[in-house]
């Protein structure tokens, strides 16, 4: 199949990838082209590998920093890049568009594409996306979330057929029969306020244990004001890591600590750490109790400090060969794919099937 991809334009498709929608991404692409098919990737400049990817307009991070006028600025440049994207798309030769923006364009355009288009959603519903998805009227357009979480809180919108659960690469989080001799806990991913990292320091805080963290910082306020001070002792930052160096830090944790502050759609952290055969402590929000069980983590009341320090210390204890079975059969980026391909394949048969009454009526 000829498949065209849409990706979000915050942040460039490349490694170190800003988090995991780009991720999410970049795996789509790769998968689908082993298996295959044409694929081409839709996203912002930078982007790799560029063979594969059409840039369609520079990065919209960068015009957050500097100037009062910048989410303006960011606003119209995404609006006019998704504006001429779908557009343009009317004439491509795609037999399919995967649209993994969380952008209201696409989706609010979709009826203007003579293909079928799949919606990813992959956050819960928010103003600008839900007011794209109520004005959908394409026949052939569907929508899956990325959990059952996900699902309900879409439901009010819109019908969501499908839920297709994350999945990452296995291959490269590789299985780590025993943590590193000196003990640390971790903690990785976007450093931002809904993310929660605060509590995990003040859980590893409470418990005496070290604590490592990983990731970009996406708010500097943030960081300076809740992060940085406590960055003595048996706290550290190690930057945001390459893919090899991160996994190997993941690897050799006693265990890895979940924080969402928010209903978190999937959770690809505690996919990685899993894989990784490092059990979770995580708190019970959003999709994370669909991807945990008793053998592999352990939940925390969340916003509780005090809770995910005794989840941790418990969890510490857990398998770590229970840890990876649990991601080979719940978060494997193959069994993903294959549900995604026999999606592909009903819509493009639909959409052929119908093409061919509509033409056979005329």
């Amino acid at each position: 199949m000829r498949i065209g991809i849409i990706a979000h334009l915050k942040h460039a498709i490349r490694e170190p990838y800003a988090g995991g929608l780009e991720m999410h991404t970049s795996l789509l692409l790769s998968a689908l082209q082993r298996r295959g098919h044409d694929v081409t990737v839709f996203a912002s400049s930078r982007s790799q590998p560029e063979a594969y990817v059409e840039a369609i307009c520079d990065e919209t991070s960068l015009f957050e920093i500097g100037c009062d006028e910048a989410p303006d600025k960011a606003f119209f440049q995404e609006h006019h890049a998704y504006l001429s994207l779908m557009n343009g798309l009317r004439n491509r030769p795609f037999d399919l568009i995967h649209n993994n923006s969380l952008h209201y364009l696409p989706v609010a355009m979709a009826d203007a594409l003579p293909m079928p288009m799949v919606t990813t959603l992959h956050t819960p519903p928010f103003a600008w996306l839900e007011s794209g998805v109520r004005l959908c009227k394409a026949p052939h357009a569907t929508f899956v979330a990325v959990s059952e979480s996900i699902r309900r809180l879409w439901s009010r919108v819109a019908p969501v057929d499908h839920v297709v659960m994350n999945g990452i690469d296995l291959d490269r989080f590789a299985f780590r029969n025993e943590p590193a001799e000196e003990p640390y806990w971790i903690w990785y991913g976007r450093i931002v306020p809904e993310k929660g990292l605060h509590h995990a320091v003040a859980a590893a805080r409470l418990a005496g244990a070290r604590l490592l963290i990983a990731g970009p910082i996406s708010d500097e306020a943030y960081f300076a004001r809740e992060i940085a001070p406590l960055l003595k002792d048996r706290i550290g930052y190690l930057g945001h890591l390459p893919h090899v160096e991160l996994a190997a830090v993941i690897g050799g944790a006693r265990v890895f600590l979940c924080t969402p502050c928010w209903e978190e759609p999937y959770g690809l952290v505690v996919a990685e750490a899993l894989a990784c055969g490092v059990p979770v402590a995580a708190f019970a929000r959003g999709a994370i109790p669909e991807l945990l069980d008793p053998a592999c983590g352990v939940l925390a009341t969340p916003d509780d400090p005090a809770s995910l320090a005794q989840a941790a210390l418990a969890a510490q204890r857990l398998d770590r060969h229970a840890c990876r079975g649990r991601a080979e059969s719940r978060c494997d980026a193959e069994r993903m794919i294959e549900e995604y391909e026999a999606l592909y394949v009903d819509l493009v048969t639909g959409s052929a099937r119908s093409m061919a009454k509509t033409q056979a009526a005329a």
